[in-house]
């Protein structure tokens, strides 16, 4: 089992340090959220009952890219992913020349974590059609893998079209590429053309296992199974050691872990003053009880 150390709301100062604590405690990745601005959003968060999202307009959203490529300075070994990067919100080269930039400074430690985006305000404003973007993130793929192969590509789809032309750097390996989402389209998507696929922390155990199964489903269909998929699975459950075994044997193979969000009182009441320490704290005690035991 892979543990990713899932970074979101945290403040932008905080990422060197909470990555530099996780290269040398053993986790797997770090996990980057993205939202470009925050509005009277007019469309509705996708996992609240209300509808609103789960933040406030002083959360700190930095740009992705330049956070991962920040922290890959300090690191060694710990990778890096978006979860998830709205790419439809962006130009296709904008997206490949930040993607391609961040693996090779990284020495090709970047994953590339993609979603649709709920946030209808985010493409009004960077002139990209929300009603379409599903079936151009479908025509992205293709385009941005054609490009970073190096040397002169060329592509010519419904939604993008170029070359022949070429961009420099390109990754010395094939990019990682992830989806998130449940629906019935974003599963369809990752098990047609995915690397990985990254769930939503709100899932309970029931609820994980029947998108396994819906996702197993789309997955025989191209002759695949999730053995040939890295499912990173956040759950909402008490972390353990069963727990944790349990998933792997059902063929997840990593799950997101903000271990601040289970600070014990005396963890709180230790670090009152410095929430950088009281996460850095929860972590190497995450490491030490969970981590090094599978």
């Amino acid at each position: 089992m892979e543990f990713w150390l899932g970074a979101a709301f945290v403040g932008t100062r905080e990422y060197v340090p909470l990555a530099q604590a996780a290269d040398r405690l053993g986790y797997a990745a770090v996990a980057v959220s993205d939202h470009i601005f925050y509005t009277d959003y007019d469309a509705d968060y996708p996992y609240s009952d209300t509808g609103a999202p789960p933040y406030k307009p002083g959360t700190h959203w930095p740009d992705v890219w330049v956070t991962i490529g920040a922290m890959a300075a300090v690191t060694e070994r710990v990778r890096f992913a978006t979860n998830v990067y709205v790419a439809p919100a962006r130009d296709l080269f904008t997206v490949a020349k930040s993607v391609s930039t961040a693996a090779v400074l990284s020495d090709d430690r970047a994953i590339l974590g993609l979603g649709v985006g709920w946030c209808k305000d985010e493409f009004l404003q960077t002139g990209q059609d929300f009603h379409t973007r599903g079936r151009r993130l479908d025509e992205m793929i293709p385009a941005l893998r054609e490009l970073w192969k190096g040397g002169t590509a060329e592509f010519h789809g419904d939604h993008y079209d170029y070359g022949p032309l070429s961009i420099a750097p390109v990754p010395d390996k094939p990019v990682p590429i992830y989806f998130g989402g449940d629906s019935d389209a974003a599963l369809r998507r990752t098990a047609r053309t995915g690397d990985g696929w990254i769930g939503n922390r709100l899932y309970s155990e029931e609820r994980l296992e029947v998108l396994l199964k819906r996702l197993e489903g789309f997955l025989s269909e191209h002759d695949r199974t999730l053995d040939d998929l890295d499912v990173i699975a956040p759950i909402a459950a008490m972390p353990s050691i069963d727990l944790y075994r349990r998933w792997a044997d059902r063929g997840v193979r990593g799950t997101l872990a903000a271990p601040w969000w289970t600070a014990t009182p005396e963890e709180k009441a230790a670090h009152e003053h410095d929430p950088l320490s009281l996460k850095i704290a929860t972590m190497e005690r995450f490491a030490e009880e969970v981590m090094a035991k599978l």
